[in-house]
């Protein structure tokens, strides 16, 4: 804008002279002029012109209007100070914008993000990893007999590692444990190292994903060095997926340098003889083949989740220090499904449900009270209408009476939650499936006959009996032919819906009965519905 101002103001007449002028005006005189003190101004064919004012003869300029240099100059004033006036303008503009950014730079909100900014950074540049002595035992670890097995090898070699040398036998490189979340693989590597008592380095493999290029590598020479220097020891990998992820797709320069380092460290020039890697994951499609292969990971152990015996052994350790009165087999019985966490998580909150009734034995009611909890999350209390009441009741009484009939495990009934328990077998008839069909029909079948309506709180039932239906013909080939068609889908269902009806037909008035004592206690157990159809009886 100052270049405009100069540019503005600046003087860009020609200067010619007196004859020249004269000639001007004879040939193409100009509509107007300007006269200031020295000179006269005047434009022909859009060009500036100026000539000495002194000796030109006054009488040549008689027809031509002349208009006063000072106005003009006026007027260049004018546009100058508004120039000047913006530019001030934008000066304030940026000045107050310069303070902004200097008060927040002060602010205590502003140092404590430096403050984070450099701590993190600090972090980064170091490496947490630590040695601990693992003061977990196997007698700690309940329900995992096989998985022992597999490991004691190789906690005899951290122990005796000279008597396996004599013989040229060296130790597995690396351990993966392969599991769903919470069956304890983290439990199961720290209960190694306590037996063989030798230092424990945990890491997570999120934990080498960093921002800076190098600063994974430079993380896992770091724990590895850590490691080598207190051998024998064990190095655990938390969550290895998430640093062991597949080459080549989403390219990640970082995490490939990690990976990369991590593979040389498991297997690589330098011997590596006393460190044992143990992995832990859920999700070992991802992982990649050069981590997979012999020489880094030799051995991969499949963590499952617990069986019933397994179970039983898992509410025993964690009950070990708490008063009960309850069945062990009965509650193991109603977890299927559940992992070592979740056992642990039921038995807790039980404790605390105990706790809050003003006991300190821990009862069936507590166990209860919380499984679904633990298992489905805490379900938002329905505000629920009398009729809607009255059709729940119904819609759950008859699958509890048919539950009952037909051999299907439940613990309890409830007015919305699922009750039906999913039988710790391997290996199912088509009438166990059959059954279990039947009982999702039955809540949809009493409403037709007690209601004489069809509703859609049948909406998750009806998705569990085509699910049981498709895997029954295309799974399993319990179809009318091996081959399947959606035509053996229907038939079955339609086999059990006609079935059902018939059997609850009979039973109206047992599920009239109990819908109006579930409707009065809200819950009702399986000894309770088994007590009111003897009475019927």
């Amino acid at each position: 804008m100052l270049l405009l101002a100069f540019l503005f103001s600046k003087d860009n007449s020609e200067l010619i002279s007196e004859s020249s002028f004269q000639t001007l005006l004879k040939t193409t005189p100009p509509a107007e002029m300007s006269i200031d003190e020295k000179y006269i101004y005047f434009f022909i064919n859009d060009k500036s012109y100026k000539v000495a004012r002194i000796g030109i003869d006054t009488s040549l300029l008689r027809d031509i209007p002349i208009k006063v240099k000072s106005d003009i100059r006026f007027s260049n004033f004018f546009y100058f100070a508004i120039i000047l006036i913006l530019l001030t303008f934008i000066f304030i503009l940026l000045w107050k914008k310069r303070l902004n950014i200097q008060s927040s730079n002060n602010s205590p909100l502003m140092q404590n993000e430096t403050s984070r900014f450099i701590q993190n950074k600090n972090s980064e540049s170091s490496n947490p990893s630590f040695s601990m002595n693992s003061l977990v035992r196997f007698e700690d670890v309940a329900g995992i007999k096989e998985v022992k097995e597999e490991l004691i090898e190789i906690i005899d070699y951290l122990k005796n590692p000279q008597k396996y040398q004599k013989l040229g036998i060296s130790l597995p490189k690396g351990v993966l444990l392969v599991g769903p979340p919470g069956v304890g693989k983290t439990m199961i590597a720290k209960a190694v190292a306590g037996e063989a008592n030798v230092p424990f380095f945990y890491q997570s493999g999120s934990s080498f994903v960093q921002i800076y290029v190098g600063m994974g590598a430079k993380r896992v020479r770091e724990l590895f060095s850590k490691a080598k220097a207190n051998a024998p020891s064990i190095v655990f990998i938390d969550e290895i997926d998430a640093v062991g992820k597949a080459r080549g797709e989403g390219r990640n320069d970082e995490r490939e340098a990690t990976l990369n380092e991590l593979l040389t460290e498991m297997d690589g020039f330098q011997d590596n003889n006393s460190v044992i890697v143990i992995g832990a994951t859920n999700n070992i499609e991802v992982i990649d083949e050069a981590l997979l292969r012999s020489g880094r990971f030799d051995r991969r152990i499949y963590v499952e989740l617990p069986d019933l015996n397994e179970r039983i052994q898992i509410f025993k350790v964690y009950l070990k220090n708490k008063k009960y009165d309850f069945n062990l087999l009965e509650i193991s019985r109603m977890c299927v499904g559940f992992s070592g966490a979740m056992i642990a998580s039921v038995v807790n909150e039980s404790a605390l449900n105990a706790f809050k009734r003003g006991s300190e034995i821990i009862e069936l009611r507590d166990i209860l009270d919380v499984k679904d909890k633990v298992a489905l999350g805490k379900k938002k209390i329905l505000s629920l209408t009398e009729e809607e009441k009255n059709i729940l009741s119904v819609y759950q009484c008859a699958k509890a009476l048919s539950a009952y009939w037909l051999d299907i495990d439940f613990d309890k009934v409830t007015l919305v939650s699922d009750f039906i328990i999913d039988r710790d077998k391997d290996i199912l008839s088509k009438s166990e499936m059959n059954n279990k069909i039947k009982v999702y029909l039955s809540g949809i079948i009493a409403l037709e006959i007690i209601m004489n309506e069809k509703y859609t709180n049948a909406k998750e039932d009806i998705k569990k009996i085509k699910s049981i239906a498709q895997e029954m013909c295309e799974v399993y080939g319990m179809g009318q032919n091996i081959i399947t068609t959606d035509l053996d889908i229907s038939r079955i269902i339609s086999n059990a819906y006609v079935e059902q009806m018939e059997f609850l037909n009979n039973c109206k008035q047992n599920i009239i009965s109990l819908a109006k004592i579930l409707l009065e206690k809200e819950r009702l157990t399986k000894e309770n519905i088994q007590e009111i159809i003897e009475d019927a009886l």
